[in-house]
């Protein structure tokens, strides 16, 4: 049966609910696509950033990892330049005296931006543009025209006539400045030629085989020598005995820091971090011992090569590094290095084959057992102990500069720096206050006026005079302030002028440049030993600060200054000796670190109150180690302990001493393989203590010791011994006293 349509009025409402709900629908299917749409869109957008986000991070890490490669290529690179350093100097040519001859190059002449002719204007950029026909049947806008054409003409050549004048200016400025050059060139090559006369006289004599003069061509042999490491030193003490024929050299070495430390580096991703890996300890010591004999054989190669004319028949080379004096709390030159060497012995070897440790052993040299911490060597001869002068002293004919006039001492520092190329004048006569030469440099880029002071003095000078140097200089509006003096300067004035433009010249320093220019001069009366006999303050600060050449202070007088020191100090000082087996009992070689804590209240004051052997003493210098030595003709190591209780800080009430074995590489020695450990002990007058005290060290299994303290009981000490082993080491026993390690 067919349905009937329903026409009435609720039909026709229910139709347009139905149609209403049907669009309402289709809205809500609208915005439910819409809204997976941009889901979709931020998944996909979401994905993209992580991607991006772990592409950049790959790349930043790729990146990270790279520059960790590049620091151990270079830490690489650095080592093979260290394992070859005798290689390179037997891949350079010989030195040769006639190249001493040669004519030094003229430098070209300059001119700069005065080189550079004035642009002309060009007249296309003042044209006008012209009118279009429509507009030029215009008389108002013909005239316009006209108008800007003539002010663009007058621009023009108000333009060209003020170019024309610059270029005039520029090539009159040019040829006066071309001038000056020639002026340069022609003095630059006259004082060539009396270099080279002066030369070809220096040459004659050392044929002739005077002292001064074989002892000043081999010093600037060496002191010229190319091809080094960076931050190899260049400083060094020569002599000449004439009837043996012998050159004895002092020449300064590295310290163990020149090999890096850190073996590799490589990124941690986990922290975003470079990690340096440690260089093994025992790799470090066998390069550093490995260095310091190539760079021995490496100046004995040099000498001999340059060596033409068979002057030498042999030659003792000392190797010294500065360091840390145990006796005197001073920087000192330490010598790690000694050999004397025949000429016919040298020159049977083949030394691109050979192995430099045994090789320089072989030829009866002596290389400390542990250079790394400045344990001397006795050097087989010194240029001190040489008949005659040493290299840049002066001689005995030579003008004595303490007793010159002086006027004729600035003379003499001018002719100095004239022969350096500066244009001088002396103000002697013309009363300038504060500035006795005056140089200039005529160098068109870097030039400029110099100020120098010259002081004839026999003792130090103060650092009071090195300030008003400095005003002077200001004053003066110079460049830079020399002040050059026959004494010597003590450490404030050297941390005065750090960083300033100014430039100190002590008395060694200023006889070694007068000999580089072939002026005379010496410090003083000669001695026996060859030294000039000036003032000890001069002689103590050319030790301590070197020349031009690295000449000045020896050995013999840091020797002075410990004996001078110790003298001082009898009476008022303790001594602890601790003595032990060098060997165990498999024969092993056993080295002990002794150690001392400086505290109060159980803990150490500071880590500079930990004294071992990188901090031989505190900062009072009440407690001081010494270096460790064999005892002659005995199977048996000694260190010796120092204290003056009248240099300790109010606030130590404890002075802990330890031993601890040496902790080259792991697993460490337990002490119960160390025999005859033992204390003896010298005590002042306000210290009480044991004479000799034996340790008990048979079956302990930990690697370090309290082996006695110092304590404040009142007005007096008492030292106690103890023996009571500590787990750790010696950063065991630093950690036990509170010092800081990393």
């Amino acid at each position: 049966m067919a349905g009937r349509r329903n026409n009435g009025v609720l039909a026709v409402w229910a139709e347009a609910q139905r149609q209403e709900q049907r669009r309402e629908e289709a809205r809500w299917r609208a915005q439910a696509a819409e809204q997976r749409r941009w889901e979709r869109e931020q998944r996909e957008a979401q994905k993209t950033a992580a991607r991006t986000e772990r592409e950049a991070q790959k790349a930043y890490q790729q990146s990270r990892e790279a520059e960790a490669a590049r620091r151990t290529a270079e830490l690489d690179g650095r080592v093979e330049e260290l394992r070859g350093l005798l290689a390179a100097g037997l891949d350079r040519p010989a030195f040769r005296a006639q190249s001493l001859l040669a004519p030094r190059p003229v430098p070209p002449f300059e001119p700069g931006r005065l080189g550079e002719p004035v642009p002309m204007p060009d007249q296309a950029h003042y044209q006008v543009p012209p009118p279009d026909q429509a507009q030029a049947r215009n008389p108002g806008v013909r005239q316009r025209y006209e108008q800007y054409v003539a002010q663009a003409r007058a621009r023009f050549e108000q333009d060209w006539y003020a170019a024309q004048a610059a270029e005039a200016e520029r090539q009159r400025r040019l040829g006066e400045y071309h001038g000056q050059y020639l002026e340069w060139v022609a003095r630059f090559r006259r004082e060539d030629e009396e270099r080279a006369a002066r030369t070809e006289e220096s040459l004659r004599r050392l044929r002739s085989g005077e002292p001064e003069a074989v002892q000043e061509y081999f010093s600037a042999v060496l002191y010229a020598s190319a091809g080094w490491p960076e931050g190899f030193p260049h400083r060094l003490v020569a002599a000449w005995e004439a009837s043996s024929r012998q050159l004895v050299v002092n020449w300064e070495l590295p310290g163990a820091d020149v090999v890096p430390a850190t073996g590799r580096v490589r990124y941690v991703k986990t922290d975003d971090r470079e990690a340096e890996v440690a260089r093994p300890a025992t790799e470090r010591k066998a390069l550093y011992r490995e260095v310091l004999a190539q760079s021995a054989l490496r100046v004995v190669t040099e000498l001999y090569r340059a060596d033409g004319d068979g002057l030498l028949a042999s030659v003792v080379l000392n190797g010294f590094v500065r360091g840390i004096d145990p006796a005197t709390g001073r920087e000192a030159e330490r010598f790690l290095t000694t050999v004397t060497v025949d000429r016919a012995e040298f020159a049977g070897l083949t030394l691109d084959r050979v192995a430099a440790v045994e090789c320089f052993q072989g030829l009866g040299g002596v290389l400390s057992a542990r250079p790394e911490r400045l344990d001397e060597v006795r050097p087989d001869r010194l240029p001190e102990t040489v008949g005659g002068s040493v290299a840049g002293q002066g001689g005995e004919d030579d003008p004595d500069l303490f007793e010159m006039d002086p006027i004729e001492f600035e003379e003499l520092i001018a002719e100095l720096f004239r022969l350096r190329g500066f244009r001088v004048m002396t103000t002697a006569r013309s009363g300038d206050a504060g500035v006795d030469v005056v140089a200039e440099d005529l160098d068109p880029v870097t030039g400029g006026r110099i100020v120098i002071q010259a002081k004839r003095y026999r003792s130090t000078v103060s650092p009071t005079a090195v300030r008003d140097l400095d005003s002077t200089v200001r004053h003066h509006g110079a460049i830079k302030g020399i002040l050059v003096t026959t004494a010597g300067f003590g450490p404030g004035s050297y941390d005065y002028i750090r960083n300033k433009p100014l430039t100190l010249v002590s008395g060694p320093e200023l006889v070694e440049l007068l000999a580089e220019q072939g002026l005379r001069g010496r410090l003083g009366e000669r001695t026996a030993g060859g030294g000039a006999n000036g003032s000890g303050n001069s002689g103590a600060n050319s030790g301590a600060h070197g020349s031009v050449n690295g000449s000045g202070g020896g050995a013999h007088g840091g020797a002075a200054g410990r004996a001078d020191s110790s003298g001082a100090a009898a009476g008022a000082t303790s001594t602890v000796a601790l003595s032990w087996g060098s060997r165990t009992a498999g024969g092993d070689p056993v080295e002990l670190d002794v150690s001392a804590f400086l505290c109060a209240g159980g803990r150490v004051l500071g880590d500079e109150h930990f004294v071992f052997f990188n901090n031989p003493q505190d900062p009072d210098g009440a407690v001081r180690l010494h270096p460790t030595r064999s005892v002659p003709g005995e199977p048996v190591r000694r260190a010796e302990l120092t204290l003056d209780t009248a240099r300790l800080a109010a606030a130590v009430d404890e002075v802990v001493v330890a031993v601890s074995t040496e902790e080259e590489e792991p697993p460490t020695l337990p002490l119960g393989y160390v025999h005859g450990l033992a204390l003896t002990g010298a005590f002042g007058p306000d210290v009480a203590g044991p004479v000799r005290w034996e340790a008990g060290t048979g079956g302990v299994p930990e690697s370090a010791m309290v082996v006695g303290s110092f304590r404040r009981r009142g007005a007096v000490w008492q030292f106690e011994p103890s023996g009571t082993p500590v787990p750790g080491g010696l950063a065991g026993l630093a950690v036990r006293w509170g010092v800081a390690v990393e």
